[in-house]
């Protein structure tokens, strides 16, 4: 069976946590897009990871983790992690690479730099990983496939008209030195190197793997809304969030996906820009952002702060309906166990009318949201292992959501541990 983990929010929901725990009964897992500039956090055995490339399925022995081609493919940064689980004790993990994978270009970051920079205060708050100048590369069809590495021919040729191209734009737009292509032809040859090992036909290796019975997880980056189609646009990612992108971002059909876990956090938070309707400030979102995730919410990639919300029931129920959501997953419950009361955002009110559905971004600007107060539990939840057992508050805290968002609660996390998870048989499922 393929099963797909994915974000119904910003991003950082809990989705490494969650693959992670799934990956135990999986065979395979798979990276299907996005690329080093996002993070995911996971606590186990081992100790507390972030990673940024590398699929969650890495710490189990018995799992072959996937590079797909939909992923920008940053060379020295996945051999890097790979280096540094090694390092903690983590063995070396079972890894391939699509041949049909991209990879992300030393100039990719360089551009990203300094468009940023030439932006100033109206940029889009990349991580300057190179994502959006290597998408764009990637479909404009002057990107290098993997498969490309093993060809000196194609790649000297390739080289020489890409920079052209470049240094049009690095020399008279962003005042910088010229690419060199020899220079180039050298960093590849040390890419090539260093993927040989692992470079593989996925999409046929996904088909026997399909066909055998396989159980397969498909990981996605970020969320539904830094989707470039259907997200805050312009203030998005440059690739598919949606478990859809996860048949061509890994090479397999789109009716192979039977489960699709949209995770969503028992409060929002955010980083980078755009619209973000229950934000909240202050002190408020201070206490919220010390006591979040696993030790304060903070990107794992980049350091920064996260942007803090209340719930938000209208993103969620339009990130689990383009997601597809069978199943979603609740986690960092555990966290607003501070709190006397929960405000939870069940609506928008955009020039004086109450709407439920998310909007269009010219109208999410103006949106204000629309709460409901509800009673905080005022304990801590960690080590509670059964639905029945939890407050009764809390209960209701997420029956509420679930009946708000209509798509079945049935993970509810309630602590960063691979076992801090509790199971339910929801009414909606």
């Amino acid at each position: 069976m393929v099963k797909a983990v994915v974000g119904a929010n910003w991003g950082d929901e809990g989705k490494g946590k969650i693959t992670d725990m799934l990956a135990k009964e999986a065979d395979i897992v798979i990276r299907f897009q996005g690329g080093a500039n996002a993070g995911h956090t996971i606590v186990n055995d081992y100790g507390k990871f972030a990673l940024h490339t590398l699929p969650s399925g890495v710490f189990y022995s018995h799992i072959t983790n996937i590079i797909g081609n939909g992923v920008a493919l940053d060379i020295p940064k996945v051999f890097n992690e790979v280096n540094q689980l090694v390092e903690r004790g983590v063995p070396a993990p079972h890894l391939m690479i699509s041949d049909r994978a991209q990879v992300v270009m030393p100039y990719h970051i360089l551009q990203d730099t300094y468009e940023e920079a030439r932006l100033a205060g109206k940029s889009y708050g990349s991580t300057k990983s190179g994502i959006a100048p290597f998408y764009s590369d990637k479909f404009a069809k002057i990107g290098f496939q993997v498969s490309e590495l093993f060809d000196d021919e194609v790649l000297e040729e390739k080289l020489q008209k890409v920079c052209a191209l470049k240094n049009v734009l690095f020399v008279n737009l962003y005042h910088q030195e010229p690419l060199d292509p020899k220079e180039l032809l050298n960093t590849l040859h040390e890419y090539r190197d260093m993927v040989a090992p692992y470079v593989g036909n996925v999409s046929e290796f996904l088909y026997q793997a399909v066909k055998e019975g396989k159980n397969i997880l498909l990981e996605g980056q970020l969320g539904t809304m830094k989707d470039p189609d259907h997200g805050i646009y312009p203030m998005v990612t440059s690739s598919s969030t949606l478990a859809a992108y996860g048949a061509i971002g890994a090479g397999i059909p789109p009716y192979e996906i039977k489960k699709i876990i949209a995770v969503t956090k028992a409060y929002s938070s955010a980083v980078g820009a755009g619209a973000f309707v229950s934000e909240i400030f202050g002190d408020e979102a201070d206490e919220l952002r010390r006591r979040g995730g696993d030790g304060g919410e903070f990107g794992a990639t980049t350091g920064r702060p996260r942007r803090m919300g209340w719930y938000d029931c209208v993103a969620s129920h339009y990130g689990c309906r383009l997601q597809g959501a069978t199943d979603v997953a609740l986690t960092v419950l555990d966290v607003l166990g501070y709190l006397d009361e929960i405000p939870v955002c069940v609506g928008y009110e955009i020039d004086g009318q109450v709407t439920k559905e998310f909007p269009v971004t010219c109208k999410l600007e103006k949106a204000k949201p629309v709460y409901e107060v509800l009673p905080g539990w005022k304990c801590d939840i960690r080590g509670i292992r059964t639905y029945e057992e939890l407050p009764e508050n809390c209960r209701k805290y997420i029956e509420f959501i679930e009946n708000q968002i209509g798509y079945p609660i049935t993970m509810v996390s309630n602590g960063p541990g691979r076992d801090d998870i509790i199971y339910r048989n929801s009414p909606l499922a």
